[in-house]
């Protein structure tokens, strides 16, 4: 395989980016091409960067995927990094970004996104004023409030 010609790059990175964001979706090959009606050797060939799909393959497999079709079609190279176009309904722009950044691992985005989800249903199970809870402390933003000068630490009480 050439990887000194950029498209041929350009279409391994896109198919890797596809798989993972279909093992992030829990999806089989199988299931993404039920939900695409693209064939799954086509889908196949697509993550292993064989192929260069259309932009109507490109859409579909977005729809699957719940992301965006401009985050797929800029991960193609098809559309700036950044665009200003709406994530599809359903998505909220943390989750969008959490499955696009290219720094985390798979490992890390399954994480992430595991722990965003669970503070989504936890918030809808039981609503909250949003000034109601307190803002949680860093262990350094703790141990430098204790030790604040002129700040008194409690003393323990001797019994009288």
């Amino acid at each position: 395989m050439e990887t000194d010609n950029p498209w041929v790059l350009q279409n391994k990175l896109l198919g890797e980016f596809i798989r993972s964001q279909r093992r992030l979706a829990k999806l089989s090959l199988r299931d993404l091409a039920a939900r695409t009606a693209v064939s799954n050797p086509y889908l196949s060939q697509i993550e292993r960067g064989l192929h260069e799909p259309s932009l109507r393959v490109l859409k579909v497999i977005a729809e699957a995927l719940d992301l965006s079709a401009d985050a797929l079609l800029a991960q193609a190279g098809l559309l700036p990094d950044e665009p200003d176009h709406p994530s599809p309904p359903g998505t909220t722009t943390t989750t969008v970004a959490i499955r696009t950044d290219p720094t985390l691992t798979d490992g890390q985005k399954t994480a992430m996104l595991a722990i965003y989800d669970s503070y989504q249903e936890a918030n809808a199970a039981t609503p909250a004023a949003p000034d109601s809870q307190p803002t949680p402390r860093s262990p350094k933003q703790r141990q430098a409030r204790a030790s604040t000068p002129g700040r008194r630490k409690a003393q323990p009480q001797t019994p009288r």
